[in-house]
């Protein structure tokens, strides 16, 4: 199996990895970035003659359908606003494509490559990082466990193991990735019918043992396709990120002052972008890459199967958590572990044709849940149940 991996940041780091330590049916990598001196030490990192650095622009049409050419699956781990045209490439080049997502518009688009995709005998599978992405399996996971299924919640965050002020966050991945989440609307399920609410709303508290008190909000994106998948078979669906507490005021306060803003404006006889600034004194004033954790709990309501009938009651509750944590042996941080790691998995079960569906697909509807489950379980990504 030839797998090609797009990006060769935090991410596209993690995926290499994962395909060349922890899936033996891998034959070769090749990792390929706009900046070749990062493929190619990202390449040496991996430490292995099974892995070839190449330079790519993901911009540049012919030459990414010349690169994906005799490849069996390719991740993109660069920027979301690539993966529509990625996945025309993928369509003509017959190689399988998954990426990591983060704009429900870019995924509308490669979805409605269907056709083509299915003509073409391959997958084209958005959004298979984290959230979305780990968290959309899982929830198909979960819901089989019921008979009928009334509810489900979605909470998920990178923390920082070491918090500092004003935001106790440190950037894990692309700024431009983040203002999006915190920005654009969030689509969820209510009362059996999709509806879309604003980010940075709704904010609750919850508690994981053995940390500091954390909130939840509204963000867009964690969703994905899953009120589509989910419509007319449930009540409420939604999904929250999670801060340490007080994170959400702060930043919301910053959207509010128009620090988000795309609207160019005249600063000292100078055009500038509020949002393209401020991204800019986030990557400078916020820590990165130190120790982190990630959380993650989804949590069902409805009623269970049972062979006891006894058993049965009105309203039972299942929760999934996650506590991931940097693993200090390879590197990896949690998020690269529970964001790169799923999308591995994805391409190469697409490269071992092991999906319940070939075109253009979301992912809770192409794999199988339990196989991704046990998958996790091999790289020690442990759901507690119960």
């Amino acid at each position: 199996m030839k797998v090609l991996v797009l990006g060769a940041g935090r991410m596209g780091y993690g995926a290499a990895f994962d395909l060349i330590h922890n899936s033996p049916d891998v034959t070769s990598v090749t990792i390929a970035d706009f900046h070749g001196e990062l493929a190619s030490n990202a390449a040496a990192k991996i430490g292995t003659d099974r892995i070839t650095a190449k330079q790519i622009d993901a911009g540049n049409y012919a030459a990414v359908v010349e690169l994906f050419r005799g490849h069996d699956s390719v991740i993109s781990c660069v920027n979301y606003w690539y993966n529509e045209s990625l996945s025309k490439a993928a369509i003509e080049t017959k190689a399988n494509f998954c990426d990591l997502g983060g704009n429900n518009y870019v995924v509308d688009s490669q979805l409605a490559l269907d056709a083509e995709a299915k003509a073409a005998g391959i997958s084209i599978i958005p959004d298979c990082g984290l959230a979305p992405g780990m968290v959309s399996v899982l929830a198909m996971h979960g819901a089989k466990q019921f008979e009928t299924l009334d509810e489900i919640h979605i909470r998920v965050g990178g923390l920082p193991q070491q918090p500092q002020p004003p935001l106790d966050y440190q950037l894990v991945f692309s700024v431009e990735g983040l203002i999006n989440e915190y920005i654009e609307v969030a689509r969820v399920i209510r009362d059996g019918q999709i509806v879309e609410v604003p980010s940075m709303t709704e904010l609750e508290s919850l508690a994981f043992e053995g940390f500091p008190p954390l909130e939840a909000f509204q963000t867009s994106g964690g969703t994905s396709t899953l009120p589509d998948s989910f419509k007319g078979k449930i009540k409420n669906l939604d999904y929250k990120t999670i801060r340490y507490a007080g994170h959400c005021d702060k930043f919301k306060t910053m959207i509010d002052l128009g620090l988000c803003s795309s609207e160019q404006m005249v600063v000292d006889y100078q055009n500038v972008k509020p949002r393209k600034l401020f991204g800019d004194l986030l990557q400078k004033h916020l820590p990165a890459d130190g120790p982190d954790y990630v959380l993650v709990r989804l949590e069902f309501v409805g009623k269970r199967k049972s062979e006891d009938s006894a058993l049965q009651t009105p309203d039972s509750r299942l929760v999934y958590d996650i506590v991931d944590r940097l693993d200090e042996s390879t590197g990896l941080s949690a998020m690269m572990r529970t964001t790169a790691f799923p999308a591995s998995i994805i391409a190469q079960m697409m490269a071992r044709g092991d999906v319940l569906e070939k075109g253009a697909t979301p992912q809770e509807i192409a794999i199988d849940p339990d196989k991704f489950v046990a998958e996790l379980g091999e790289r020690n990504i442990d759901i507690k149940i119960y």
